[in-house]
């Protein structure tokens, strides 16, 4: 059972389908199934009916079933990096997949969590491809993951060869490639997407590249660091050089979000993965 609890605040009662509807953009099917829960909305550990009126200061406690629905695997070690009644950012290692698929059944993200927080729902906040490494956000009910994506922002850092400087935007649109599912490529009918670049290190080897993105498409960071002409070290599937890296060089090493546990905006970092830290050396993140 996952439990979340919600403060009044303001100056004035109203009534608690209000204050869960308007004010915190709970659905009406979720409101529905926290009244056919036992306890599944109460006030200092009273039932609370949606047409009660709550008051400030009142603090709002709400239950809901909740249960992942894959097959738990106890052997994963996946490191916390933040956890709360409503959320948890985990290193995700590469080469693990978020979801479990016909090639990864269970040694996904999703059944580490399903071991090791068995009454709590996975809900992922923006996906990271299986090589790509980093911060992962995941709420654990459905209002968390309903309230969470409008406030997330990740910085990304990558690794590519030596010679792009200060910093920079790309905007150029994505679409398939015409030959494959998989690849993306730069073409004038594909969709909108923007990168912003900073070079922020590096060495002889390679450069230290800080990403954010405007949009989220899928490979957006490796098509448009390859279409500029710096592909990412270790991506072979756009150009990049394998010689150092086996898995492409990408790390989401920051995500910054508005936990609905209390409110507060939370910056949580993802230490840098180690074979991209031992072709660096100087630890810049």
């Amino acid at each position: 059972m996952s439990r979340m609890t919600l403060n009044v605040d303001g100056d004035a009662p109203r009534t608690l389908g209000d204050f869960l509807r308007k004010e915190h953009g709970i659905s009406a099917m979720t409101v529905r199934r926290l009244k056919n829960v036992p306890d599944g909305v109460t006030r200092r550990g009273d039932l609370v009916r949606t047409v009660d009126d709550v008051f400030p200061g009142d603090v709002i406690c709400l239950h809901l079933p909740e249960e992942s629905p894959h097959e738990k695997n106890f052997e994963m070690q996946i490191p916390v990096l933040y956890e709360s009644e409503t959320a948890i950012v985990v290193n995700k290692p590469v080469n693990v997949p978020c979801h479990p698929s016909m090639l990864h059944r269970n040694d996904t993200l999703a059944n580490w969590f399903a071991a090791h927080y068995p009454e709590d729902g996975f809900h992922l906040v923006g996906r990271l491809d299986r090589n790509t490494s980093g911060a992962v956000l995941i709420a654990k009910n459905t209002i968390a993951a309903h309230a969470l994506p409008d406030s997330v922002s990740k910085r990304y850092f990558a690794l590519i060869p030596p010679g792009l400087s200060g910093s920079g935007m790309i905007d150029a649109p994505l679409g398939r490639t015409a030959e494959s599912v998989i690849t993306r490529c730069v073409r004038p009918d594909g969709h909108h997407a923007v990168t912003e670049y900073e070079v922020i290190g590096g060495n002889e080897t390679c450069t230290l590249a800080a990403l954010r993105l405007r949009t989220g498409r899928t490979h957006q960071i490796r098509v448009h660091m390859a279409y500029i002409g710096y592909p990412l070290l270790g991506d072979s599937l756009y150009g990049g050089d394998c010689s150092l890296l086996s898995e492409h060089a990408l790390h989401c090493g920051e995500i910054t979000f508005c936990d609905p546990a209390d409110g507060q905006t939370v910056t949580v970092k993802a230490p840098l993965r180690a074979d991209m830290q031992a072709i660096l050396g100087e630890e810049y993140v």
